[in-house]
């Protein structure tokens, strides 16, 4: 089984986010970009584990991204990928994204494509599912349980899990159940900074959507501490300033 693992860069939740031109746009400096928790911790080391068990072959991974993704695809490589390729474009639209990774997986004879249920910091969740349209295949979305030996993937739904049989290829989102966080050893560091990194200049595809602006979210309002056995004024506040009764 050959296994592609699409990962991309998100800031780390740390990061303090600053915004520039007339806030159409997100400085980069001074901030530390990650490996998308769903992709890394999830999507990836389910596929590794897949690799340690001899289901699958070869794990490789795609991003799209500029020359500055590079670190991030490097550390994917680091936790236990054979091969990874970067898409050389830059890209905030879901269809793009995925349009260039199904031109780049359209020919590689991918058994498996996971991918994180969602990246954290546009939250739209909907690249998996456009690439498995893009693709012709089928999907899967917001996986917590993989069961390659029985082509059944456990899914959460609302109010309870579902279990669904599937053919390959399929494209499979995953969330938190599929696999457990690891950290890459030093061995695995020290070899991902040599080797090589493949990078494809794609036919340009054009976004469906198109960011205008950002905007930061209003600043958090001071506490206010009130004596435990005030209830009156606790009751009057709740009223008047919270109003959430």
């Amino acid at each position: 089984m050959k296994v592609l693992v699409c990962i991309s860069q998100v800031p780390d939740t740390s990061t303090k986010i600053v915004l520039k031109n007339n806030s159409t746009a997100i400085s980069s400096d001074g901030v530390t970009y990650i490996i998308n928790p769903y992709d890394e911790w999830y999507a990836l080391i389910r596929a590794i584990e897949l690799k340690e068990t001899g289901i699958a072959t070869e794990v490789h991974l795609v991003t799209v991204g500029s020359a500055n993704v590079e670190p991030v695809i490097r550390k994917a490589l680091a936790l236990g990928g054979d091969e990874a390729v970067r898409i050389d474009a830059d890209s905030n639209d879901s269809y793009e994204t995925a349009g260039y990774i199904a031109e780049y997986a359209a020919g590689g004879g991918y058994d498996l494509i996971l991918c994180g249920k969602e990246s954290i910091d546009y939250n739209n969740g909907t690249t998996g599912a456009m690439l498995a349209g893009l693709l012709d295949i089928n999907y899967i979305g917001f996986a917590t349980g993989i069961q390659v030996e029985g082509n059944t993937v456990t899914r959460e739904i609302e109010g309870g899990e579902e279990t669904d049989a599937c053919n390959l290829p399929v494209v499979i989102s995953c969330q938190k159940g599929v696999a457990e966080a690891r950290i890459p050893n030093m061995r695995g560091i020290m070899a991902a900074r040599t080797r090589p990194l493949k990078v494809i200049v794609p036919t340009k595809i054009a976004p469906l959507t198109q960011i205008l602006a950002y905007e930061l979210p209003p600043a958090k309002a001071g506490i206010k501490l009130l004596s435990p056995d005030n209830m009156d004024e606790l009751v009057a506040l709740l009223h008047t300033e919270a109003k959430v009764i």
